[in-house]
């Protein structure tokens, strides 16, 4: 199946359901990533699209528990940023529509315990499955490349987003673990 496909065949699966399904089937994946990330202390994260796990209260709680959240923030069509998000008081529309944080940039790579990663489907090696615009692969690539290899990325989905196989080009950056 082409990448295009798939991510077709995603987005007709997901509009089976409707929000408040959506919520329910977020609950079990949000209670794993808590226990997941109870002994770290910065995490990049990301504000959910309502078709999304939602990750709103979580890093609302985490932030809570004394943690640093990191969001991205798209610049344009080639880079992404990550900025502290502090309460969504400091969410502002970016550039693609989203809710980002505003601020400065942080740029302390080497902090980084987890990075959450959103993603349309995973399989079980780690491949992801994006929207296709490329920021999270060329952003791992950054992060592995040039400034930690010891981040751990975890690709996170509800369960019917998991794949046996999702195609992927040389440019794509597998995650280490599927939440």
């Amino acid at each position: 199946m082409r990448k295009d496909e798939l991510r077709q065949q995603m987005r007709q699966i997901k509009r089976q359901y409707n929000q408040q399904q959506l919520e329910e089937l977020s609950l079990p994946v949000v209670a794993r990533l808590r226990e997941r990330l109870k002994n770290v202390q910065t995490v990049v994260a990301y504000y959910s699209l309502p078709d999304e796990v939602n990750t709103h209260y979580l890093i609302d709680d985490l932030v809570a528990g004394h943690k640093t959240v990191l969001l991205p923030k798209v610049i344009d069509d080639e880079t992404m940023e990550l900025r502290r998000y502090n309460g969504r008081q400091n969410l502002k529309e970016g550039v693609l529509h989203l809710l980002e944080p505003d601020g400065e940039p942080f740029t302390d790579y080497s902090r980084i315990d987890i990075m959450l990663v959103p993603g349309l489907a995973f399989d079980a090696a780690g491949h992801r499955l994006g929207r296709g615009r490329g920021y999270y692969d060329r952003f791992l690539s950054s992060l592995i490349t040039y400034h930690s290899s010891f981040v751990t990325s975890i690709g996170v989905c509800f369960d019917f987003q998991k794949v046996p196989e999702v195609p992927t080009d040389v440019h794509d950056v597998p995650v280490d673990e599927v939440i």
